[in-house]
């Protein structure tokens, strides 16, 4: 007599390979959330035409609220030039520009003390303006 077994249907359900997907999602949604740059400063830029190259620029901001930001750390108006003294450390002054960014509703009162400030420390300034 010739019996044959009959297979039996696994009712295991494997959860490796969700597992796997969720961890590749995660990992994904990790690394693009870490490219957004939440550390812009918004400005309104005043419009411009004319375009000059800055080499190894030093960008000043100031928002408009007044706020002032070197290479986009916030300071105040008083330590401004020990900030960008700090920035200037072991670089040559003659190769280092300042980039101005200041928004359109900035007073130019704020424009004229950073400015005061590029002057005493001996860099070349260029103002940094939106498309026309």
């Amino acid at each position: 007599m010739n019996l044959s077994t009959r297979s039996k249907v696994k009712t295991e359900f494997s959860m490796s390979s969700m597992t796997d997907l969720i961890f590749l999602l995660l990992i994904f949604f990790i690394i693009t959330s870490t490219m957004v740059n939440p550390n812009a400063i918004k400005l309104l830029l005043p419009k411009g035409t004319i375009q000059t190259p800055a080499p190894k620029p030093i960008s000043v901001a100031i928002d408009a609220e007044t706020n002032v930001y070197v290479n986009n750390n916030k300071v105040t108006y008083e330590s401004l030039p020990s900030a960008m003294q700090e920035v200037l450390k072991g670089k040559n002054p003659d190769e280092v520009t300042l980039a101005l960014s200041a928004d359109k509703s900035v007073p130019l009162e704020y424009v004229v003390k950073v400015m005061t400030v590029a002057q005493e420390l001996k860099l070349r300034m260029v103002i940094k303006t939106g498309p026309k």
